[in-house]
Formats: structure tokens, sequence, C-alpha cells
């Protein structure tokens, strides 16, 4: 598989979601809380999740089952960008703890679960990290 604009987009968006999410988390957890160090960081956050969600729409792979081009990875781009929707909404209510979990579950899920599949000797990332290392 060749580097498409849309797979550069995705994996440049996830690398850096995957870098600015931990400081947006501890920003407003730390002992010295920093609002809008937070709220920056978690805007940035935010911001490039939704460009990984959108760019994956773009991107298709060869295996496993498809429908219209779609593969069940492709089942995370509505629950992410539900999840960023809803976050916010809990936050406009006032639900600051929904906001957070909600949060912290999406950075856990969308950031490092789905990017540790990434790594799988059968994906593009993967198979250049393990021919790297002269593993694959």
């Amino acid at each position: 598989m060749q580097i498409t604009p849309a797979i550069a987009i995705h994996l440049a968006a996830a690398l850096a979601a995957v870098a600015i999410g931990p400081l947006a988390l501890w920003a407003r957890r730390a002992r010295d809380q920093r609002p809008r160090l937070h709220r920056a960081a978690g805007y940035a956050w935010v911001t490039l999740m939704v460009m990984v969600a959108l760019s994956a729409i773009f991107i298709s792979g060869d295996k496993g089952p498809r429908l219209a081009g779609f593969g069940v990875i492709h089942l995370l781009v509505p629950i992410t960008l539900g999840l960023i929707a809803l976050s916010f909404y809990f936050l406009s209510r006032g639900n600051v703890k929904a906001h957070r979990l909600l949060m912290q579950g999406t950075y856990v899920g969308s950031c490092l679960v789905a990017g540790a599949f990434t790594l799988l000797p059968d994906r593009l990332l993967g198979q250049w990290l393990w021919s790297q290392l002269g593993i694959a």
C-alpha cells in the first residue's frame, strides 16, 4: 500500500493526538490546575481527532470483510465523533465528571488501543516498524 494524502494526514494527526492527549488530561488533573492549557490542548486534541476520523473515511484496505469499501475499523469514525460530541454536550450541561470520563475513555480507546492495533504485522505501520527493527 502506498502513502496517499489521506494516509499521511491520518498518520500525522494521529501521532500528534497521541502526544497532545496526555497534556490535556494532565493540565486539569495536576496539583496546580492549568485551565487555559487544558482548554488549548483539549481543543487541539479534539481538532486532531476529528482530522483522524474524517481522514479514515478515505482510507480503505483490502483485508477483511467490506461493506461499500468500509471495514469494521471504520466503525471507530462515528464512535469517536459521537463520543467527542457527547463529551461537549455533558460539559455544556455542567457535568464535568462525565466529560472527563468520556474524554479519558476516548483517548485510551481511540489513541492507545486503536493505535496499538496499527502495529500488527499485517498493517502498513506495523510492516514499516517491524521491518525496520528486522523482526518481520
